[in-house]
């Protein structure tokens, strides 16, 4: 089975730790890719077994045809998860992979009370604050202009138009997804939730940030850092010792 497992194209585990006692899912931003947790994974290795996900439309799934809804993706990542439930499990997503994270252990909560024992949620608002955006109705110009205020992209692909022109869809495809997202009215989780934020976030007030508290029924906490939307690419170590901690906490609970 674990074989089986290993060759899911949603599925990028880039540190097998298969003794590890906790397994952390982590996914991506708008336009990301599971590249984008490999220090994570390493950092987390052997005590957390990582896997990183691959939405369709990048790098080697470019071929593959995005996704424009919230629903269907929580639909697709949470049957793509379902063999790796065997051992506590939990989320950790940024920006849309945070709204993507929430979603999906809604439905793994619902459909089996196997849903994660921890979601940390970084570098956006709570799924019930809403922004009207419209990222994803711009020209490549637009979308391009937006990456570079939020910073997340890397230089090197802003600067080449050929790799750019590649990943565009997949982009326009995730923004269409995560600014047409609508929240359900009351839902909330039984897992903890721990917020990360940016102070200077153009798309996350603190307020916003720490409405996340109504989207659970467990524990919540929230953790402010110095910086805008990604944030987190200066405080990585910070927030692997928080998330490490965490999943220690979880994990014992758990036996």
């Amino acid at each position: 089975m674990g074989e089986q497992r290993e060759n899911s194209a949603w599925v990028r585990r880039f540190h097998p730790a298969p003794e590890g006692s906790v397994r952390l899912v982590c996914l991506p931003h708008a336009g990301g890719s599971a590249p984008f947790y490999f220090p994570m994974s390493q950092a987390l290795s052997p005590a957390v077994d990582v896997l990183c996900l691959q939405y369709p439309g990048r790098q080697e799934r470019r071929l593959d045809p995005g996704i424009e809804n919230i629903p269907d993706y929580a639909d697709a990542i949470a049957a793509e998860l379902k063999p790796w439930l065997d051992v506590p499990t939990a989320f950790f997503g940024h920006s849309m992979g945070a709204v993507l994270a929430y979603e999906v252990a809604l439905r793994l909560e619902r459909e089996a009370g196997t849903g994660p024992v921890a979601v940390f949620a970084s570098g956006r608002r709570a799924p019930s604050r809403y922004r009207d955006e419209n990222v994803h109705r711009r020209d490549d110009d637009g979308i391009v202009k937006e990456m570079q205020l939020l910073s997340g992209t890397d230089a090197r692909v802003l600067g080449n138009e050929e790799i750019l022109r590649m990943v565009l869809p997949a982009i326009r495809s995730d923004y269409t997804a995560i600014e047409t997202y609508r929240s359900e009215p009351g839902a909330s989780l039984r897992a903890p939730i721990t917020v990360f934020t940016g102070d200077d976030d153009p798309r996350t007030s603190l307020e916003e940030a720490e409405a996340w508290r109504a989207h659970t029924a467990g524990d919540f906490d929230i953790h402010v850092f110095p910086g805008g939307h990604f944030f987190l690419a200066n405080h990585s170590q910070k927030i692997i010792e928080i998330v490490s901690a965490k999943l220690s906490a979880a994990s014992s609970q758990q036996h």
